[in-house]
């Protein structure tokens, strides 16, 4: 798939009030491109680092270092609308391309071709709705990655899953005080 930075079904206003899924991209870039911003995280061999920063229109927002080898897990972000763009190194988002609702299941067995992947470095991103489920890895064995996300409204939650084929299992729902 090409490395694209448009939204996947975002709004294209926040008719919430809070910043579009769009905006939130652009913030993203932008503070992706601030090297003193993308200097002051201090970056760990072991584990992911990060700054809380605020975001445009209330929203939350991360500065993220990714080690060599390290990612996410498969997630979504609690029905918030979100984005990110790389600042450093190069990030691969792999999704589902499809609407996943966010309550009422434990385990669902996913559709031939809703698999999507993207490479994403150079403050290239993505903007997603508040149904996007996806893990982000940083695939390099010896290079740091370092990223910026936005979410509107702030996460009020995590669901975390497990994968095996086309199957996509709920394990787990985090708190904010779990990674504040």
């Amino acid at each position: 798939m090409p490395d694209v930075d448009t939204p996947a079904r975002p709004p294209a206003t926040g008719h919430d009030g809070g910043p579009s899924a769009s905006e939130l991209l652009d913030f993203a870039r932008r503070a992706a491109t601030d090297p003193a911003l993308v200097a002051s995280l201090p970056l760990d061999p072991e584990g992911r680092t990060w700054i809380r920063l605020d975001g445009p229109g209330g929203s939350e927002a991360w500065l993220i270092g990714w080690p060599p080898g390290t990612g996410t897990g498969w997630h979504d972000h609690g029905g918030s609308r979100g984005a990110f763009a790389a600042a450093a190194g190069e990030l691969t988002e792999q999704s589902l391309a499809a609407a996943l609702p966010t309550e009422g299941w434990k385990t669902l067995e996913l559709a031939d071709g809703v698999d999507r992947e993207r490479r994403l470095s150079d403050g290239r991103g993505r903007a997603f709705g508040p149904h996007h489920v996806h893990q982000v890895l940083n695939l390099s064995a010896d290079t740091h990655a370092v990223s910026v996300h936005a979410y509107y409204p702030p996460l009020p939650l995590m669901r975390r899953y497990s994968r095996t084929g086309p199957v996509l299992r709920l394990e787990a729902v985090e708190q904010p005080e779990e990674w504040a």
